[in-house]
């Protein structure tokens, strides 16, 4: 078994996520998205280092939403 490297989403791409799945209503502000990342929960490949364009791991956005790895590829 290879390496598998962990899939990243985009944090708009959460929030559309969010917002398409009604994860949370009314979805979150982005600077609370962005809380998320810098507090750690949304895992993201910096550490949660503040930047321009946010990256985060998608099983981390989805252990946090409750889905898990099946309803994922159901989802995708």
């Amino acid at each position: 078994m290879g390496f598998q490297p962990r899939t990243m989403i985009s944090l708009a791409e959460a929030e559309r996520l969010i917002k398409k799945y009604e994860i949370i209503v009314p979805c979150p502000s982005r600077q609370t998205l962005i809380r998320m990342c810098e507090d750690g929960t949304f895992e993201t490949p910096d550490g949660g280092i503040r930047r321009s364009f946010w990256l985060i791991y998608k099983d981390s956005f989805l252990k946090w939403a409750g889905y898990d790895s099946e309803e994922m590829a159901i989802a995708a």
